[in-house]
């Protein structure tokens, strides 16, 4: 089974504690510490220190989906000093005013691809605009957003093709019509499966899929067969 893990986001809607206690339960490697909305940066950085994270040998952490001109100076200035270097930091390019503040961040950001809502970062040719601006960042590939994005999966596998040396995390779940992140169902498995050998069994793995506690493991698992490494398919 590849490295998987699961964004506390997912497990529990703003509430990392919570979501920590439950996913305490399995023997993840992985994990994503959310933090989707401004008002919950400052309580999970407070918290850092004092978080239990032993067991967890890849830990990443995702940026608020949405902040102001005005908010991006103090989340960079506090991202920075705060996070720790080691751990990649999830961005959205929607969300960036200033790139300028992004680029001494270097390789701990990782730029996320975008659901078909968003104006930018969908395809490869947007993400070349903000990777461009973003020299040494690296890819969290959302294979979801990208299905739901394109289902044919063409530009799921231009985008793995591009900026294959720049893949930092995938995440995975079944992102539906209104850009909702659900279980994996098996047609979805079938369309990850035609690109799932271009992602390295070395990249980690956080499942965004809502899922209740009991159906954690399984889904881990569905996540993982629709991930398995096989050959591309791509016509």
């Amino acid at each position: 089974m590849r490295a998987i893990g699961f964004s506390t986001g997912a497990v529990a809607f703003g509430d990392f504690r919570m979501a920590l206690a439950i996913l305490k339960e399995f023997s993840f490697k992985c994990i994503e510490l959310s933090a989707l909305r401004v008002s919950e940066v400052d309580p999970l950085i407070e918290a850092l220190p004092d978080l239990d994270l032993t067991g967890y040998s890849y830990i990443s952490f995702h940026a608020p989906s949405r902040f102001s001109r005005e908010e991006e100076l103090w989340l960079t200035e506090l991202l920075y000093k705060k996070v720790p270097p080691s751990w990649p930091i999830v961005l959205h390019p929607d969300t960036i005013h200033d790139f300028g503040l992004w680029q001494p961040f270097a390789r701990r950001i990782a730029i996320e691809n975008m659901d078909r809502r968003k104006q930018c970062g969908r395809s490869v040719r947007e993400l070349s605009e903000n990777l461009g601006n973003l020299p040494d960042a690296g890819l969290c590939f959302d294979i979801g957003h990208s299905h739901q994005f394109d289902p044919s999966m063409t530009e799921a596998f231009e985008t793995l093709s591009t900026f294959s040396s720049r893949l930092v995390q995938v995440h995975i779940s079944e992102v539906d019509s209104e850009s909702h992140h659900e279980p994996v169902s098996y047609g979805t498995i079938l369309a990850f499966n035609r690109v799932s050998g271009m992602i390295p069994e070395t990249v980690p793995i956080i499942v965004e899929s809502r899922v209740p506690r009991s159906q954690i493991s399984l889904e881990a698992e569905v996540a993982n067969e629709a991930l398995s490494v096989r050959p591309a398919v791509y016509q």
